[in-house]
């Protein structure tokens, strides 16, 4: 089978958030099947283009049509060193040659244009797919732009679209006259496109594609309700037969505790000696009191509102007063670094503020951590806690979307379970499962014992590709 893979970031080109890696590790892992064809489109930005350590070669060019537009488009290669896996960037230094890939007021138009040169490529290329595995709102218009403009040639007519909603809340919202200016579609597409006084992309790729697919179940299920769906509810319902949820993996080989070149000692489930050696070394390489007997807890995220940090925040003196230490790692919103810039002062011994994105240093940390802390709000799946229950650290967390869905509640009685959960979004609730978690940590042969458990979870891609496997070929 031949798959297109769509995104808008993919390490190790271009990383801002998990769908960078999951646009790795699934295409990785997709072709893993020897009768598998998988080519990942991505836009060509200007932090690929100026990497010196990437190798990338020019393949051709073309112009397109977008509405009035005409407009150049390049593609360029990169291989990946196994034969049925290729990744291609579309070229455009007017879109794509900038200091950052989101956040400009032409993002629709900058991704329309990608969207419709990832299919205008293929006659180039002369490679058409069975299926194109669209990602977010940046490639909603694929499955679009298929059905309006590409259906007449021959060659097109057999491909299928899955839409994956990554994150609901992002759903790629424009002005109405965006269909005619900019997308060029016809009149009668205006109502596939508009909804709740505005164009939609997500909301379009949804009534268009064949399949659309969350990347968990219980997240499947919360975006038909309107507390999670931001205003999508009523179209995922009236579309929910064709919906499914599949929970991310991870690439278990880059993340992997034995081998990570990032830590500072590797270890194993069966040999986990060198876990406390890495929390002395993070302990004394952020300025913390080197203490064994200290649970650790640990956040990396990015500093905004749905990662549930006003709870976090509700609470902070409680967390500081408590006898444990607390590493932060990440990026966001200006009150919430400074929140935790603040009690980094107050209390330098047991709390660290590190708001940069640091690769190097959250592995550090899920190495040397003891708990992980994710209060989301929402969570469609979350890479953290599957990375962190690789390294042997406990996921504290709130039970919605995926992390309802890979942390079942440990019970103390039966030793099942992976973590510590709360349902309600509730500052003191969320205490409370910290310091349940933490009570277990006093108990060293159970939370050795719980600890295993965690790092032994398999938390690979391999149950979950074999779902994708099935979806695409109900399509065909």
């Amino acid at each position: 089978m031949k798959v297109l893979f769509a995104a808008s970031e993919a390490t190790p080109y271009l990383k801002t958030g998990g769908l960078g890696d999951v646009a790795a590790a699934l295409p990785k892992a997709l072709s893993d099947d020897p009768d598998a064809q998988v080519r990942v489109f991505l836009p060509y930005y200007k932090a690929i283009k100026d990497n010196p350590q990437l190798s990338v070669q020019y393949v051709t060019h073309f112009f397109l049509p977008l509405s009035w537009r005409s407009v150049y488009a390049g593609v360029f290669q990169a291989t990946t060193g196994r034969d049925n896996l290729t990744y291609y960037f579309i070229d455009n230094e007017y879109y794509f040659y900038r200091d950052q890939p989101y956040g400009y007021y032409d993002d629709g138009e900058r991704f329309a244009f990608f969207s419709k040169a990832v299919l205008e490529a293929l006659q180039h290329l002369d490679w058409y797919p069975d299926v194109i595995h669209a990602n977010d709102w940046q490639c909603a218009l694929i499955p679009v732009f298929l059905r309006a403009f590409y259906m007449g040639l021959e060659a097109y007519r057999p491909i299928r679209t899955l839409f994956t909603i990554h994150n609901i809340e992002y759903q790629g919202k424009a002005p109405n006259s965006f269909v005619d200016e900019c997308l060029g579609l016809p009149e009668d597409w205006r109502a596939t496109m508009e909804y709740d006084g505005c164009t939609n992309l997500m909301k379009a790729a949804v009534l268009v594609s064949d399949r659309v697919s969350t990347v968990s179940r219980t997240y499947a299920h919360e975006i038909q309700n309107p507390y999670y769906a931001h205003g999508l509810h009523e179209v995922l319902r009236a579309h929910s037969y064709k919906l499914s949820g599949v929970v991310n993996g991870i690439d278990t080989q880059q993340f992997d505790p034995a081998h990570d070149p990032m830590i500072h000692v590797n270890y194993t489930a069966q040999d986990p000696a060198g876990k406390g050696a890495n929390k002395r070394f993070l302990q004394q390489k952020l300025g913390l009191e080197v203490r064994d007997d200290v649970p650790m807890l640990i956040m990396v995220t990015r500093l905004v509102g749905h990662k549930g940090l006003d709870l976090v925040q509700a609470v902070m003196d409680d967390l500081m007063w408590d006898e444990r230490q607390m590493v932060v790692i990440g990026t966001g919103e200006g009150q919430y670094e400074d929140l935790f810039r603040h009690y980094a002062a107050r209390f330098p011994h047991k709390m660290s503020a590190n708001l940069v994105f640091d690769d190097a240093l959250a592995r550090q940390a899920y190495a040397g951590g003891d708990l992980v802390l994710m209060p989301s709000k929402q969570e469609p799946c979350g890479l953290t806690q599957l990375i962190a229950m690789r390294y042997g650290t406990v996921p504290v967390v709130r039970e919605t979307g995926g992390l309802y869905d890979t942390v079942p509640p440990f019970n103390p009685e039966t030793m099942q379970g992976r973590g510590f959960t709360f349902k309600t979004y509730n500052a003191h609730d969320m205490l409370d499962a910290v310091r349940r978690a933490e009570a277990l940590f006093r108990d060293p042969p159970r939370w050795d014992a719980l600890r295993r458990a965690d790092m032994a979870y398999d938390s690979s891609w391999g149950h979950s590709v074999q779902e994708y496997w099935q979806i695409y070929r109900s399509m065909l």
